[in-house]
């Protein structure tokens, strides 16, 4: 049996057990109806936040990409996902309950990447100068570089909570490095 048999196979499972059909968007009344989180995450097949964080079918939507970073390419996604919502009538959550959160981990293969600046520039589209910034060698200091970049994107609602989490691949364990705040403080002043 090849991977792709046994995949197959565990496709065929997961079909005959529960499947999303009933979160399909055109049969619902709500575009969005269970989503509670938005998580960005490393592709990193070790650190699945349905696995690390519980989440279930329906509960979140989550952006994958190397270290799990917010990148140029990580905001034009959230903005699609914005506009897909718009269109459909409905955006996730409004108010302060929905959650978006930044999960990067320990052991991560971005940080073997530190010997090829050019590579890292690319993928965050910045110059040589910006890189140390990005905190790519820690993950904690590196999350917190995350949440500062999506709380100064105007884009994103102000009342969504942001935080940022690190697993550790080795414990198991998640780790709250920014504690969940909203987007944006709304501004007292009149």
């Amino acid at each position: 049996m090849t991977t792709l048999d046994a995949l197959m196979k565990r496709n065929r499972d997961f079909a005959a057990e529960q499947s999303a059909a009933g979160l399909l968007m055109a049969s619902l009344p709500r575009a969005l109806p269970n989503v509670k989180a938005l998580i960005i995450s490393c592709a990193d097949m070790r650190v699945d936040p349905a696995h690390v964080l519980g989440v279930k079918l329906g509960e979140a939507v989550v952006f994958r990409n190397i270290g799990g970073r917010v990148t140029p390419g990580t905001l034009e996604m959230l903005g699609l996902l914005g506009r897909i919502t718009q269109v459909a009538g409905e955006s996730p959550r409004a108010g302060g309950d929905f959650c978006l959160i930044v999960l990067h981990h320990t052991d991560c293969g971005i940080t073997r990447l530190t010997g090829d600046p050019e590579m890292l520039t690319d993928y965050f589209e910045i110059s040589k100068e910006e890189l140390q910034a990005k905190a790519v060698p820690d993950p904690r200091a590196a999350v917190a570089v995350d949440v500062a970049a999506l709380r100064a994107t105007p884009a994103l609602p102000g009342e969504w909570l942001v935080s940022g989490l690190v697993y550790d691949v080795a414990t198991g364990l998640v780790d709250i490095i920014v504690p969940p705040a909203p987007v944006r403080v709304a501004d007292t002043r009149q």
